[in-house]
């Protein structure tokens, strides 16, 4: 590779399934990028909602600034105080039941009527501890916000243009999510990686990302877009011991510390 592997991009999603913020700098800390999924979108009864249910959520815009959240739905907006301490009230994603504090009405009407179904706004309760897979993290502890199970999401430009070069249409990296993206190395090299360093912040590779319909989900328009990557991805990285396809590696944070773009990885 004519550069040094270094971060290439970096991206937080404040709002779980919701449309992702493009950053130059981020700290890391033990629950991956500052406030990567800290609120999530709920169903009457808290389940968790995504873009597997509501493809449209990804047309849902998210911005940060030192003190508060904003969210978008068309032209309208809310702003929320990023240390939001509403009703507790108990949540569910995946296999994890969680407290979680609910936004308030406001939050709610502005989702429901964007989404065209009762939906509501909640923030992670920090005092509450939920851990990744401890069959792929071992000893290590790596607590999460509402991500699907692991902080931070680790993914590699040359990935991309190899998978890019077996389709008939390309797909942009907002299709597979990343936190991470890693310039200067070869495609899937990031399957690799075992423990890396960036500066002083340091991350270990765990667990293959298996991928779902939501890479199918054109992120601009917020609709499926066909069966691409999914059916491609089947013909040359199928997991048969996790029983899916995987584009990506999930990593937690054995280190806390400030990442930016172009830092290299050591």
């Amino acid at each position: 590779m004519d550069a040094a592997p270094h971060i290439a991009a970096l991206q937080v999603y404040p709002v779980k399934s919701c449309a992702g913020i493009a950053l130059d700098t981020a700290r890391l800390h033990p629950t991956g990028l500052a406030h990567d999924r800290e609120w999530m979108v709920v169903d009457p009864v808290g389940h968790f909602l995504t873009q597997r249910d509501a493809p449209r959520m990804a047309l849902l815009g998210t911005a940060l600034d030192a003190s508060t959240l904003t969210l978008r739905a068309g032209d309208a907006a809310l702003q929320l105080p990023l240390d939001h301490e509403g009703p507790l009230r108990e949540v569910v994603v995946w296999r994890s039941r969680v407290p979680a504090f609910d936004a308030g009405e406001p939050a709610a009407q502005l989702l429901s009527d964007f989404l065209g179904r009762p939906a509501r706004l909640v923030r992670f309760d920090r005092r509450h501890a939920r851990l990744s897979n401890q069959d792929w993290t071992g000893a290590q502890q790596a607590p999460n916000f509402f991500s699907d199970g692991y902080p931070v999401l680790v993914v590699s430009q040359a990935s991309l243009a190899d998978l890019n070069r077996r389709l008939a249409v390309p797909l942009p990296m907002d299709r597979f999510r990343p936190n991470v993206v890693l310039g200067g190395v070869g495609p899937w090299a990031e399957d690799a990686l075992g423990d890396v360093a960036f500066g002083e912040a340091r991350l270990r590779i765990v667990k293959p990302c298996t991928r779902c319909v939501i890479t199918t989900t054109d992120q601009a328009r917020g609709e499926r877009d066909g069966e691409e990557p999914m059916r491609t991805l089947k013909t040359f990285r199928h997991d048969a011991a996790l029983r899916g396809v995987t584009f990506g590696q999930n990593a937690i944070v054995l280190q806390e510390g400030v990442l930016r773009v172009g830092l290299a990885l050591t």
